[in-house]
């Protein structure tokens, strides 16, 4: 009975894997890391909550348990390398359960309002509270970053500002192109067939948040955090500004 029970629970999890398969969103404007690291490992994810019966708001909510636990041991932790591994690891496993709930959704036939919300909310808090415990680990250890200089705390600052800004400002551009042209979810299939470009998915690299998580690893190492994630934050800042050029152009242009 238990080899049969084990048996249907495997084709169970590989039938919702090829499922999953079949439905993923375009990799237009995903970098290399989401594509081919957070996006599969999100599927593994969400196979196995889909068959655990569970929802993706719960999902959601797993995402958020692991993610804050990593902020909160980044900001309240001694800066070690032990420490940079569980700040890294919370956070990319926290950011692949993020891509599991909509996977798991969409398995189950399309999400909700409230879900999405939800989901967008908690990214939001995610990114804030992140770079705060930065500020708060450069402000405690100054020693060991190096950050004794009040200058230095500025960093995080504009970090969470060009973080917050993009993802906020990337959500309403989609939100408006949507109200403005309606029907254009019937023609995302045959946009999202196209190849996508190799070289725009290694350029977003610098600001794909898993990516980012992989800084931590650095925590240990003081002054090489505080310049590895300064490079990061640099990144950010130039990324908005094409951003958000990019996206005022859009929003600009006359309907077709």
């Amino acid at each position: 009975m238990s080899s049969t029970t084990s048996t249907t629970s495997t084709e169970h999890t590989a039938s919702a894997l090829t499922r999953l398969k079949a439905a993923q969103k375009s990799a237009k404007g995903v970098s290399l890391y989401s594509r081919f690291v957070n996006r599969p490992a999100g599927r593994y994810l969400a196979a196995g909550a889909y068959r655990l019966g569970l929802t993706p708001n719960q999902v959601t909510a797993i995402s958020a348990v692991f993610s804050f636990a990593a902020v909160a041991t980044a900001a309240c932790a001694s800066p070690t390398w032990g420490t940079g591994l569980l700040v890294w690891l919370g956070l990319a496993v926290g950011f692949a359960f993020d891509s599991a709930d909509g996977q798991l959704a969409r398995l189950r036939g399309g999400g909700s309002a409230a879900g999405e919300w939800l989901d967008h909310v908690v990214d939001c808090a995610k990114i804030t509270a992140l770079h705060t415990a930065v500020l708060i680990a450069f402000h405690r250890h100054p020693g060991h970053f190096g950050t004794g200089a009040d200058g230095w705390l500025l960093v995080p600052l504009g970090f969470q500002l060009a973080a917050v800004v993009t993802f906020f400002g990337g959500l309403l551009t989609e939100q408006l192109k949507r109200k403005a042209a309606p029907g254009a979810g019937a023609g995302a299939g045959a946009g999202a067939s196209a190849a996508p470009s190799t070289v725009r998915a290694v350029a977003l690299l610098p600001v794909d948040h898993g990516v980012f998580c992989l800084v931590f690893l650095l925590l240990g190492g003081g002054s090489a955090f505080r310049w590895a994630y300064t490079v990061l934050g640099a990144a950010a800042a130039l990324f908005l500004l094409a951003f958000l050029t990019k996206w005022f152009r859009e929003l600009s242009a006359p309907p077709r």
